[in-house]
Order: structure tokens, then C-alpha cells, then sequence
């Protein structure tokens, strides 16, 4: 038995596609977008298809951008010596928060996971050696995150650039901020000791 207009359902199953977006709460986005008037609703699904169309990744760092080139990658005030490795271009606006990286990106778009039959060849591995081997690349920064995919995809790129002799490190992990000891794992008190420096 069908409770829904044939229309609305499609909708519902659309909003369910969504990362992290269950059944009841696509339900709930349907029915928000179906109490907005007319015009916000035809400016959210033209926000939609604009983004759609005019958001590509940026051919040097493979970010998203609506121009030729990102802002980043355009800006003069950057290094493009030191390049920061990231896994989705969501992780260059939490890095872009901190305010204290002023180099360039490079966004794989995902991690190796044999698990999710995720390899080399779907991310964009192949674009980040032909820039170090442009000779301007002085450092990459791995940071992806601290699971066994980001480490993997860390120490695979960091063999796959050893013979154009540049410098490869990895982000520095360990207790956080705020954080006590006494609930930190073991790897988490490993990795902040093996990471520790003069103050």
C-alpha cells in the first residue's frame, strides 16, 4: 500500500540517498521541501543543478572550484613548495581553518581500501606525481586521516614519491586538545610521544 503520491516518494528516495540520511529523516526533508513556497523551493533545485554544472575539480590540485583554477592555486600569497595531501576537498576547509598552512593542496578524492575495492587507479595519485615531477615540490604533508586507510594510502604515496627526492611527512597525532590521558588508547599515547617536540 502506497501512503505517498508517486512524485513524493521519488523524492523521499532521492533525500534517503544521501550520505548518513535514514528513511524517516528523508521523509522529514521531503516534507520541509514541500512546505517552502514555490519560489525557494525552485531556487533549491536550481542551486542544485547550478552546482551541478559549473563545479568541476581543479586540474593542478584536483580541489573543487567554479574557475579555471581554484583560489588556492591562484593565490600569490601561497607556496607552492609545500603541498598538503588531503583525502576530500572537506578536509582543505578544516585544514583552511587553522590558518596556519600557507601552501597548496592535493585532493585524492578518497582512500585506498581493498575492502571497498578502492586502488590506486580511482584516486588521484597519478595527478600528484606528475606535479612533484615538475621539480617545484619540495615537501608533501600526508594528511589523511589516522585510520588504517588513511595510513595506508599515507605510506603508499610516500614509497611511490621516494625516488623523486622529495621530503614526505605526516601530519603529527597523539592526545588532544583538552584531552586526559588516563582514557587515551595505546596507539593514541604512542603516537603522541613519538611526536612530541622541544618547548
Amino acid at each position: 500500500m502506497d501512503f505517498f503520491p508517486a512524485a513524493l516518494e521519488a523524492l523521499i528516495d532521492q533525500f534517503a540517498r544521501l550520505p548518513g540520511v535514514g528513511r524517516k529523516s528523508a521523509q522529514r526533508l521531503a516534507f520541509y521541501v514541500m512546505d517552502l513556497p514555490e519560489t525557494e523551493a525552485t531556487a533549491f533545485a536550481e542551486a542544485i543543478l547550478a552546482a551541478r554544472q559549473t563545479v568541476h575539480v581543479c586540474p593542478q590540485c584536483q580541489n573543487l572550484t567554479d574557475a579555471e583554477l581554484c583560489s588556492i592555486c591562484r593565490s600569490s600569497r601561497r607556496d607552492p613548495s609545500t603541498v598538503c595531501v588531503v583525502a576530500d576537498p572537506k578536509d582543505v576547509i578544516a585544514m583552511e581553518r587553522a590558518r596556519e598552512f600557507h601552501g597548496h593542496y592535493h585532493v585524492l578524492h578518497g582512500v585506498l581500501s581493498p575492502m571497498s575495492h578502492v586502488g590506486p587507479d580511482d584516486l588521484r595519485i597519478t595527478e600528484l606525481t606528475h606535479r612533484v615531477a615538475q621539480g617545484e615540490i619540495q615537501e608533501i604533508i600526508m594528511a589523511t586521516n589516522p585510520d588504517a586507510e588513511g595510513e595506508t594510502t599515507a605510506m603508499y604515496i610516500a614509497r611511490l614519491l621516494k625516488p623523486f627526492g622529495v621530503r614526505v611527512t605526516r601530519l603529527a597525532y597523539g592526545v588532544p586538545v583538552g584531552g586526559n590521558l588516563e582514557y587515551a588508547d595505546d596507539a593514541t599515547l604512542l603516537r603522541a610521544l613519538e611526536g612530541r617536540r622541544e618547548i
